[in-house]
């Protein structure tokens, strides 16, 4: 496995987390948003970037994952960050509230996984890893624009 491989599965150590390694992934995410928000960039363009890095998401999950020798190890949490980067791009504009929102909304839709999240995880490797996730974000950042719409 490539150091890179490791480093981007566990975005950058999140994963290596005693406990609760998805919700130090989740955590971790939130690192891009003051860099976001500093550079005027709206959070929908968050959903932009998680879908431009899948690919190699799916890549060094599936590498991880092998070198482990599991199907879908917690030290692995590249799915999480791609998943609250997409719960928070349904966010009307990102500030304390939206992110605390989104970042807990997404916890509670990646550990209960509603349909069809939860069947995602059979899809083979480092898709099955990343989908599920990718699927509760969708769900996430859907809240998030209700929310957005009636709160804003």
């Amino acid at each position: 496995m490539t150091v890179f491989a490791r480093l981007w599965a566990t975005w950058f150590g999140c994963g290596l987390a005693p406990a609760a390694p998805g919700t130090f992934g989740s955590a971790g995410a939130l690192v891009a948003v003051p860099a976001w928000t500093a550079l005027g960039w709206p959070p929908w363009t968050l959903a932009l970037l998680a879908v431009a890095l899948t690919p190699v998401s799916i890549w060094a999950a599936t590498k991880t994952a092998k070198a482990a020798g599991r199907k879908d190890p917690g030290l692995v949490v590249i799915d999480e960050v791609l998943g609250q980067w997409i719960t928070l791009a349904g966010a009307a504009q990102l500030n304390w509230m939206t992110v605390t929102a989104a970042f807990l909304l997404f916890r509670v839709l990646d550990i209960v996984k509603p349909w069809p999240a939860r069947q995602f995880e059979a899809l083979p490797e480092g898709t099955g890893i990343v989908a599920d996730d990718l699927m509760a974000g969708v769900y996430g950042a859907a809240l998030m624009w209700l929310a957005g719409r009636y709160f804003y």
